[in-house]
Parts: structure tokens; sequence; C-alpha cells
């Protein structure tokens, strides 16, 4: 099977709804045992028990870097390796002018969005360095690439996103281990319930395809960049924006 991910264990943050769901069905169809990790952790737990090949639900608060820690102490003692991390939990958070973002809103998005990708990154690759091999994907958004506007704070962080993506691929660029970045344009997930019908129009009009992406097509960009197919593309953003970002 290309892309096969028989006997690799993966962490998929944010996984028990919305694009993270659906990466980690893809993954786990492709052979991996999947932790479902999300700080609802029942959720995780109901995701989990429909995959194959072992999938568990792991708790985690990722903006809290003892929790990320004890999630993947969690799934090394129950699994013995960890071959790939998606970075996937994030929020919009607030929508409006930037004189209506407070310092805690502002905090809060920050803390989940890119805290929680430092910290998961930080805490794995010693652990990938030991053996060797390595696959971490980021999922960004083209926010990061553009700006939204009235979206600084999401924008900013997805920005934060693919400089650490960038910064980290060319880290480790000779230890076997790849990382990279997805930026999805609008995909059709409950986090668009964050967000007024304008800014959700503002976006889908600006993709030439007129339509809001699928989680499935975001987690089959996941899929490769997660496999040991990917073995000479690190540092990368690959868009997956219905042509809105074509450079």
């Amino acid at each position: 099977m290309p892309f096969d991910l028989s006997g690799q264990t993966a962490i998929v943050t944010g996984g028990a709804t919305g694009i993270g769901e659906a990466i980690c069905k893809r993954l786990a169809e492709a052979g991996a045992t999947v932790a479902v990790a999300d700080i609802d952790g029942k959720g995780a737990e109901q995701v989990a028990a429909a995959l194959r090949n072992g999938a568990f639900g792991v708790a985690v608060d990722v903006s809290n870097s003892a929790s990320v820690k004890t999630a993947i102490d969690q799934v090394l003692k129950k699994t013995g390796r960890v071959h790939i991390v998606v970075n996937n939990a994030g929020i919009a958070g607030k929508s409006g002018p930037i004189q209506d973002h407070t310092d805690d809103e502002f905090a809060r998005v920050m803390a989940i969005n890119v805290h929680g990708v430092f910290y998961f990154c930080r805490a794995v690759i010693p652990h990938m360095r030991e053996h060797k091999y390595g696959r971490i994907v980021n999922i960004a958004s083209i926010a990061g690439k553009e700006g939204n506007p009235n979206m600084i704070s999401y924008s900013g962080s997805k920005a934060a996103v693919i400089g650490m993506t960038k910064s980290l691929g060319k880290e480790v660029a000779t230890e076997g281990i790849c990382v990279n970045s997805v930026a999805p344009a609008v995909v059709r997930t409950k986090i668009l319930e964050q967000l007024t019908p304008q800014q959700v129009s503002y976006m889908t009009d600006k993709i030439p395809m007129r339509r809001t992406g699928e989680p499935w097509e975001i987690a089959a960009v996941v899929h490769f960049l997660a496999s040991p197919d990917c073995s000479f593309v690190t540092g990368q953003c690959y868009d997956a924006s219905g042509g809105r970002a074509t450079y």
C-alpha cells in the first residue's frame, strides 16, 4: 500500500472532531496505531473506539506543557514508540477589529495554536532523535500566509506555526526526521461556528474552486507527510486551498 504506516504509532492532537478526526481515520486505515489526543478525553475515546489497529484516546491540554509531557509518556508506555505527531489542535479565536481583541483572548489563541505545537515538538524530538526517525505535521492555515482581516490572533498564530515548522525542519534535517505543515483554506468543520457568516463568506469567495474544503481532503495531504515516503520533503508548507494560494 502506498504510504503504508503499519507498525507505527501516531499522535493526533485535536483528534476528537473535524480535521483531526479525519486524520485519525486516515492514518488508522493506513495501518498506524493512533493516539487520539484531545482536551475532550471522552470524545477522544469515542473516536478511538471506532478505529482499527488498537487506537486509544488520550486526554491532553496542549496549552499546558506538563499535560503534553504526561500524554507523550502515556503513549510511550502503551506503544513504546512515537513515529508520527500531527499538531492539529487549534481554535479560531475572536473575529473582529484589533481593538476588540482582549489580552486574554489573544493569549488563549497563542497558547493553543502556538504553544501547543512548541510543547509537543519539544517533548517528542529527543525520542525521535534517539531512533533516528520521525514525522511531524503541523496544521497551519492559509491565514498564516495571507492574513485574514479581523482575525489578527488566528492569522498571527498560524504564521508562527509555519515559521516554527521551517525552523525545526532545518534543525533536524540530517536526523531522519521530517517536519512539515499543511495550510488549509476554509474547511467545513465546527470551527466555522466560531466565525461570523460574513467572515466565512469572505474566505470562501477567495477560493477558485468556490467551495470549502472537506476534512478528508486535508487528511489525504497529511497522510503523505506522515509516511516514510515523505523522505526528501521537510520544512515545507503544503497548501490545501482549492487554488486560493498558488505560490
